[in-house]
């Protein structure tokens, strides 16, 4: 197991995969780890729909015109949503949910690439949101947040460069660039 930092730093979006299916206990952990990510006040507003079917894999890479369509080369998607009547910071939850899912993806030898839905349209000129509602048969009081594309990796990347990290956006004390520090 990784450390946090050296998982945050390997993590990278990944947008070709092998055809290789993930085993489902390895599908299991990363479920498990989207059910231990916080939630405001424990309201647990989210709800994941694992897809493996390349099928609808394929409907689901047309939710959003161009940044989605490597989702029908993926093993599975889970798709990251919310009963919007549970909570009012279901947007939060539901991305916090999002990135437990990449980071226990990567901690787990498989790539994942974050799909955003909320607020983008279906070619059709719908929300992607009610693209996905109907094609999944969720209820109506929920909202799509992501889809998060999963599978093995086709290609390695390299690991972030922890040299070349945007050191000037971080602030001490108050919002003075000449407060930026390198050696917190």
């Amino acid at each position: 197991m990784k450390s946090f930092l050296s998982l945050a730093q390997a993590r990278r979006s990944t947008r070709k995969f092998t055809e290789d299916a993930i085993p489902q206990e390895i599908l299991q952990t990363i479920l498990q780890g989207a059910l231990l990510s916080p939630a405001s006040k424990r309201s647990n507003p989210w709800e994941f729909i694992v897809v493996d079917d390349k099928e609808l894999l394929l409907q689901l890479s047309t939710a959003k015109p161009h940044s989605g369509t490597f989702i029908k080369d993926c093993a599975t998607a889970i798709v990251v949503c919310a009963d919007t009547q549970k909570s009012d910071v279901w947007v939060e939850d539901t991305s916090i949910a999002s990135i437990f899912i990449q980071l226990a993806a990567e901690d787990l030898g498989l790539g994942s690439c974050w799909v955003q839905i909320r607020k983008r349209e279906h070619e059709s000129g719908e929300m992607a949101s009610e693209y996905i509602k109907k094609l999944l048969q969720i209820p109506e009081h929920y909202e799509v947040a992501s889809i998060i594309a999963i599978g093995y990796k086709a290609d390695e990347r390299k690991s972030a460069d922890l040299e070349k990290l945007m050191y000037d956006k971080i602030h001490t004390n108050t919002f003075s660039a000449s407060q930026t520090s390198k050696d917190l």
